[in-house]
């Protein structure tokens, strides 16, 4: 399982040696499969990028925190109605597998105010995730990212709508279904059909990649190529499976 912000590419580039290093996996006869915990884009565009940077994907490659929260929703939440703090994707995605979408003005009948990384964030999706959950309503969000990497310098990630919405109703979310949660790590599992034991995370996080691996029985390899420094890594606990500079020396073996 490779991650992909920080790991795979950043922005439009793939980072140095990803598309020969998954190649060389691929040609070992391994499974691969991509994950992200943005939100933003179906499977098929993540695919679309990959096969366009020269790593010919399908979109049932990749798994995002949009497969968790669904598979989540419909075993915590079946049938119940939502109100979405997120972009129209999450919208549609939930009105496809049967969820009801409530817009703003019925907020107060939400069963679940389903928080997203949204770029169109404002007082008035505010005011409906207030007026939701001071109903009543629960609150799922869908990654716990304070921000997502871009080489500009990042955005401001699904954990700072959540902590808007947390901070004005005094209410916790009942779970952040990415990674690192087991919602996500049970998603990747179920679509590789493999036990724990037989799986690898390559990632560049060590609040979400390395914390649900280590959770789960998955061994994991921590790349420096995005959002972790050396100093963090030696001061991870738990420590990951293996500390790499980045994927370039995934199959040269140049661990740290």
């Amino acid at each position: 399982m490779f991650d992909l912000d920080g790991t795979v590419y950043l922005g439009e580039h793939l980072l140095p040696g990803a598309g020969a290093v998954i190649e060389a996996v691929r040609g070992a006869n391994r499974s691969v499969l991509y994950l992200t915990n943005k939100p933003l884009d179906p499977s098929a565009t993540y695919a679309a990028k990959l096969t366009r940077l020269g790593i010919p994907t399908t979109p049932d490659e990749v798994i995002s925190s949009l497969d968790a929260m669904v598979g989540y929703l419909k075993e915590r939440h079946p049938g119940t109605s939502v109100l979405c703090v997120s972009e129209p994707l999450l919208v549609d995605t939930l009105n496809r597998h049967g969820f009801t979408v409530l817009t703003a003005a019925d907020a107060e009948h939400a069963d679940v105010v389903v928080v997203s990384f949204d770029r169109t964030f404002d007082y008035a999706k505010l005011h409906a995730a207030f007026r939701a959950v001071t109903a009543g309503a629960a609150i799922v969000a869908t990654n716990p990212d304070r921000y997502c990497p871009t080489p500009e310098g990042g955005l401001p990630d699904c954990a700072a709508m959540l902590a808007a919405i947390e901070a004005c109703t005094g209410a916790t979310a009942e779970a952040v279904v990415g990674k690192p949660s087991p919602w996500m790590a049970a998603t990747i599992l179920a679509r590789l059909g493999l036990p724990a034991d037989q799986v690898l995370i390559v990632g560049d996080r060590l609040e979400t990649d390395v914390a649900m691996a280590v959770t789960a029985g998955i061994d994991v390899a921590l790349v420096l190529s995005g959002a972790t420094d050396r100093a963090a890594a030696g001061l991870a606990d738990p420590p990951p499976t293996y500390v790499l500079d980045s994927i370039a020396h995934l199959v040269t073996g140049e661990i740290v």
